[in-house]
């Protein structure tokens, strides 16, 4: 197979390879070790393919693409750049997007290699030339561009070369291109900034944050939408948030919420500006954020007991994140009648609300009524079982009636939310209690396909690992919920057949 290889390559050095020969070498090169091309492989090969793209043919082009991706990962980054520069900067200019990422995507190998890195630094143009890839009208391209510079800046020479030198002027000419590419410059800035303090301090210094600051605290309502998801992106890690912090930056989204109330077109950019504060809340502290940013409650609050379905929706999520832990969850009991008449609210739109608004409650549903183990105290147990009671005045049944409903999304969402209590001996005592409910469990029958089957598959498992469970189910039944784990989630019991002589 390799003396095949071998053979094909010389052929393509010498541009003797047809367009159906080339296809063969891709086919076969799938075969063939790492190792074996690594031995046979010369840089001449190479450069007669990265020649062979230069024809107005997408065939051959595609075909060529195939082959290089597979022989170029055969091969150590530093060999690559150090013998094949001209043609990956050439492949940068290419017309077609596929050679351009495979380009790209040859960078973002070399920059991770610590001997070979040094040399894409000291290749301003080639450099230049990706920086200028991220205005390219295929998000695919501009994808890779900025998921290879992002690498790039893994290093203090890398942000060096990135953020004091004239690529800076670089990145700050391609972001005049349009909105959209000024969107992508941000994003690359914000994965930048998210590395560490450090990366932050460098993107900060280049002026760049401040711009995305200034527009996400401006007049136009759009920009602002897209803004504050980059902005939420950055305040997932601590320097990210201190840095915020520090710039009043959470302060200021505190008062476009606070004025919000009379802007007629906040709709636009509100869920964003709440749900910031939902993961702000959860990566920090629940209490704290809820108590220096009263506003954000009461608008979680105001948006889930509204008419719109957008709003109902982005409300739900963020209680869902909110409750998510034992402090979010003391959090929200703290508001006592005003959350419990909400969960009936919720428990409401679980059953009769759209099917995307249904699937949205029942994951805030199972998130808000999951308690670890170690966390279960006779007060949080009180407190999820009258959160489960408060959702429906039968509230077993609400879930039970979604779960045999032939849309898989809500059955495994149902499935979800008896997951989520099935560890918590108030939540086995009404299902031992309702009649059929555990027969329900063990019968695989119900279960249509995979999604579903898994997730019955988690339900045994959170009862069976419960250490409540035998002393409530009895042992009968606990036996048979720990067969079913023995048996796994896909076990079909073999039925036998007894052949009858004289039968047709």
């Amino acid at each position: 197979m390799a003396e095949a290889v071998a053979e094909l390559l010389e052929r393509a050095a010498r541009r003797e390879l047809p367009l159906e020969e080339l296809r063969a070498l891709r086919l076969t090169l799938q075969a063939v070790p790492p190792a074996a091309l690594r031995a046979r492989l010369g840089d001449r090969h190479l450069r007669a393919l990265f020649a062979l793209l230069s024809v107005n043919d997408r065939e051959q082009v595609s075909a060529c693409v195939s082959i290089l991706e597979r022989l170029l990962q055969a091969l150590d980054p530093l060999y690559v750049i150090q013998n094949l520069r001209e043609e990956l900067q050439k492949g940068l200019f290419h017309p077609d997007d596929s050679v351009k990422i495979l380009t790209i995507s040859q960078v973002g190998r070399i920059v991770e290699n610590p001997d070979a890195v040094t040399e894409i630094l000291n290749s301003p143009e080639l450099l230049r030339q990706m920086i200028n890839c991220i205005g390219g009208e295929k998000i695919a391209v501009a994808k890779e561009a900025i998921s290879s510079l992002s690498r790039i800046a893994q290093t203090q020479d890398g942000l060096e070369t990135l953020f004091v030198s004239s690529l800076l002027s670089d990145l700050k000419n391609v972001m005049a291109t349009n909105d959209v590419v000024r969107y992508r410059v941000y994003e690359l800035i914000v994965e930048i900034s998210s590395v560490s303090a450090d990366s932050l301090n460098y993107c900060a210094n280049s002026g760049l944050i401040s711009e995305l600051i200034g527009e996400l605290t401006g007049d136009d309502v759009l920009v602002r939408a897209t803004c504050i998801e980059m902005v939420t992106s950055l305040a997932h890690t601590p320097h990210g948030r201190q840095y915020l912090a520090q710039q009043g930056i959470i302060d200021k989204i505190s008062n476009i919420i606070v004025g919000a109330e009379s802007d007629p077109f906040s709709g636009f950019y509100l869920p964003g500006f709440v749900k910031f504060f939902g993961n702000l809340a959860v990566v920090d502290s629940p209490q704290q954020i809820c108590e220096r940013y009263p506003v954000f409650m009461e608008k979680v609050f105001e948006m889930a007991e509204s008419h719109d379905p957008t709003m109902i929706g982005v409300a739900v999520d963020t209680l869902g994140i909110l409750g998510s832990n034992v402090e979010g969850k003391q959090v929200l009991q703290k508001t006592r009648n005003r959350f419990q008449n909400l969960l009936n609210k919720i428990g409401h739109q679980a059953r009769n609300a759209p099917t995307e608004l249904r699937l949205r409650c029942l994951d805030a549903i199972s998130s808000l009524l999951y308690l670890p183990a170690e966390q279960q105290t006779e007060d949080l147990l009180r407190m999820t079982e009258s959160w489960f009671t408060s959702l429906s005045s039968q509230p077993l049944e609400l879930f039970r009636s979604i779960s045999t409903q032939p849309f898989p999304d809500l059955h495994c969402g149902a499935l979800r939310v008896f997951t989520a209590i099935a560890n918590q001996p108030w939540a086995q005592k009404l299902m031992l209690d309702s009649p059929g409910f555990v027969e329900y469990i063990v019968d695989r029958s119900v279960e249509p396909d995979k999604a579903s089957k898994d997730a019955k598959y988690e339900l045994v498992k959170a009862l069976v690992n419960s250490k409540t469970i035998a002393e409530i189910f009895g042992n009968q039944y606990f036996l048979r919920l720990r067969a079913y784990l023995r048996e796994g989630p896909y076990y079909v019991k073999a039925v036998s057949t007894t052949a009858v002589e004289g039968a047709e």
